[in-house]
């Protein structure tokens, strides 16, 4: 299905330009199964506000220029503490990593997959 791996690259990009910017505890979910809005999550952690802000618009660029995939919506880029960037069949989130600790999103998908980000082909040819 081309849409699936359309997808699932945009996510393992996300994930791995978040790794490129020393984001931590980088997570893919599969949700697609348990929520008819999207069918992945990229849930990462900045260890500070300036970190979240540089992780998110790092990604944006990838996206759009890799992929020409702009997000279709932004949220929270201004407050630095949990950013989203909803591209409609991949979400990503960027949370400053108290308030993902705060909020434990990965704890309401227990049963979803996890997708090893790790060993996609690097952007670095």
């Amino acid at each position: 299905m081309a849409e699936s791996d359309d997808s699932l690259d945009l996510a393992l990009l996300a994930a791995r330009i978040a790794d490129d910017k020393k984001a931590d505890d980088i997570v893919v979910l599969d949700v697609g199964e348990v929520l008819a809005i999207t069918g992945y999550f990229v849930v990462v952690s900045a260890s500070n506000p300036r970190l979240v802000r540089t992780v998110a618009e790092a990604i944006e660029e990838a996206t759009k220029l890799e992929l020409e995939r702009p997000p279709v919506r932004v949220e929270g880029l201004r407050e630095q503490q949990w950013v989203l960037l909803d591209y409609g069949d991949v979400i990503v989130h960027v949370f400053l990593a108290s308030v993902r600790e705060f909020y434990e999103i990965e704890r309401l998908y227990l049963d979803v997959a996890r997708v090893d980000w790790s060993g996609s082909a690097s952007r670095d040819a």
